[in-house]
């Protein structure tokens, strides 16, 4: 073939899937950043400028944590009606105004109706979101798409969180709100238009890039309406990621006080950044290193099976021994991004890939649910007596003991 042959055939386009996942990684940042790890640092700010009691605002966050679980159970049918470019946008723009709303709120019910905005704006940029932007793209190779762009979150809780306190420290809770709230609007918007308009078919491309071989085998479609709630596949899955979160949040909620006797103020922010770090190598290690054809639900129960473990080397260090807290920190650490990153990739297994976006939609308004109520729980359990602190850990112990059974019940028979 001649060179003047050659030049004239048409060139295929690069892959344009590994562009989406960084634009879902951008989302990702500002979603956890945001609606995440934003309402626990507003929670002070808002006691200290208004003095409304604890529990008020406690319930505002709760509140903001519910409503999102209600938009989720629905996300999969407002990306269907409005297009998945639409309903980020109007996540961004939600998320601004609902917590410029929480910092200008004067009366306890505008608090409330605030939620009804940051709810929205963080279920729709959250971990279904996230799955409903990259899975188009991938197939074999979506464990390590999803891993990364799922990093995402993570980093928004390492940068994010420290620029809130710095911001609201300079300018106010008000004007951190519309600053940062301003660029997630810009960001998200160019984003959404640019990298989640296009699909793989209108691309001309394949999945993963390339079109060989088959993709993965899925199972039956999941049944219409109620009847999916008698499924063994997508209940095991809702049950055992509901209870696997819950048990991770509410320990992560009171770890850094818990640590706090015994490292010091500087030494506990540490771990919770190493936890932060030790959870970005865990999504990456297994992402990119779990086999296509891989029982996921495995891979699910063992992750939850190295929580346990971390739990444990916690309550064996009494609070005081520090190479043994460290430790805790670093098992328990590994497996806090794969509880978000494998329900996604157990659906793809579990369902019909056209029914694996509403599973997941749903598996994740379930979770979000029961989290929501996780830190309060476990605030409880520390109220009684001395015992309190080593309960916390026996307790998120028993909890991923439990989510791991749970999990290995949905496996197919």
């Amino acid at each position: 073939m001649s060179l003047a042959t050659t030049s004239a055939l048409p060139q295929q386009a690069p892959f344009f899937g590994w562009r989406v996942v960084w634009a879902a990684f951008t989302v990702a940042a500002f979603g956890w950043g945001v609606g995440f790890y934003g309402p626990p640092i507003f929670l002070p700010a808002i006691q200290a400028e208004r003095g409304w009691p604890v529990a008020l605002v406690s319930a505002a966050v709760t509140c903001h944590f519910l409503l999102g679980a209600v938009v989720v159970a629905n996300l999969a049918a407002l990306h269907r009606r409005f297009g998945l470019v639409a309903v980020t946008r109007a996540a961004a723009v939600a998320s601004a105004l609902g917590f410029l709303g929480w910092a200008l709120a004067t009366e306890p019910w505008q608090l409330f109706a605030a939620t009804l905005l940051s709810g929205f704006g963080w279920a729709a940029t959250g971990a279904a979101a996230i799955n409903a932007m990259v899975s188009p793209w991938f197939v074999r190779r979506r464990s390590a798409a999803l891993s990364t762009a799922y990093n995402g979150a993570s980093l928004g809780g390492i940068a994010l969180s420290p620029l809130w306190v710095a911001l609201i420290a300079a300018l106010g809770f008000a004007g951190a709100a519309a600053l940062v709230g301003g660029v997630m609007v810009l960001a998200l918007w160019w984003l959404s238009g640019r990298y989640f308009a296009p699909t793989p078919a209108g691309m001309g491309q394949a999945p993963d890039g390339e079109a060989a071989g088959a993709p993965l085998p899925s199972g039956p479609a999941m049944r219409p309406g109620r009847a999916m709630w008698r499924d063994r596949r997508f209940i095991s899955l809702a049950a055992a990621t509901s209870l696997g979160l819950f048990a991770q949040i509410g320990l992560i909620a009171h770890l850094f006080s818990l640590l706090l006797p015994a490292l010091g103020a500087q030494g506990a922010g540490f771990a919770a950044g190493l936890a932060t770090a030790c959870a970005i190598a865990g999504r990456t290690g297994l992402g990119w290193l779990l086999p296509a054809g891989a029982d996921r639900r495995r891979a699910a129960a063992a992750n939850f099976a190295l929580q346990v473990t971390g739990s444990l080397v916690l309550l064996a260090a009494g609070g005081t021994e520090v190479p043994l807290l460290l430790l805790g920190v670093v098992l328990f650490g590994l497996g806090l991004g794969n509880a978000t990153s494998l329900p996604p990739l157990i659906a793809q297994q579990d369902f019909a890939p056209a029914e694996t976006a509403r599973a997941v939609a749903l598996v994740t308004a379930c979770s979000q649910a029961a989290y929501a109520f996780a830190p309060a729980a476990f605030g409880m359990l520390r109220t009684l007596g001395e015992g309190g602190a080593p309960l916390l850990f026996i307790a998120a112990a028993a909890i991923q003991a439990a989510a791991a059974g749970v999990m290995l019940l949905g496996r197919a028979r």
